[in-house]
């Protein structure tokens, strides 16, 4: 994981969140160190699952967190610096992650996706477009996506991507990651057309 990270970080990733929950908490807590070594020179950020008292006590400058958690508990136990984000799978789930004070949202799944079996039906491009037209809370993509997607999620207006599957199974992550960096770049956000 971490070379495919330091590939990831290499073709353009500027944030990686682990969320390896079952890793024993001394082992989770080495592969964040690792992560945040690679990270460094290209001043990406990290952040991780769920673990408030690790992403605390490293400084870590991410915190997801799952539907439905204590954004006001975790925000006075983290970096001030630290973005807090919730996992959601509705717009009324991200107006209640907005109303904690969450910094921003997921949306998932939006596409059908083999590393989250069961989490369907996929939410869809039509409801990503509707939750981003009316989110008060920057609404980051996630579930199912290559880079034949990526275009398609900005567009919607998705402030961002949240990609797994597509880098850790590529033959060549950096490439992979840049393929899709420059997808999103050259893709129009709404307000642009």
């Amino acid at each position: 994981m971490e070379d495919v990270a330091a590939a990831a970080f290499d073709g353009g990733c500027r944030w990686v969140s682990l969320r390896e929950k079952d890793l024993p908490a001394a082992q989770r807590r080495r592969l964040a160190e690792t992560l945040l070594k690679r990270a460094e020179p290209y001043r990406a950020r990290v952040g991780v699952h769920a673990d408030v008292a690790l992403a605390a006590s490293l400084g870590l400058r991410g915190l997801h967190l799952p539907t439905g958690g204590d954004v006001a508990a975790a925000k006075r136990a983290v970096d001030p610096r630290c973005l807090i984000g919730c996992s959601c799978h509705s717009a009324a789930e991200i107006a209640l992650a907005a109303a904690a004070g969450a910094d921003y949202a997921t949306l998932s799944p939006i596409f059908l996706t083999r590393s989250k079996p069961g989490y369907g039906p996929a939410v869809g491009l039509e409801s990503l477009q509707t939750a981003a037209a009316g989110s008060p809370l920057p609404l980051i993509a996630l579930g199912g996506i290559g880079i034949e997607q990526v275009r398609l999620c900005r567009e919607a207006g998705a402030s961002g991507i949240a990609v797994m599957g597509e880098i850790m199974r590529a033959a060549d992550p950096a490439q992979t990651m840049r393929a899709m960096v420059r997808a999103w770049t050259e893709a129009e956000a709404p307000g642009n057309r």
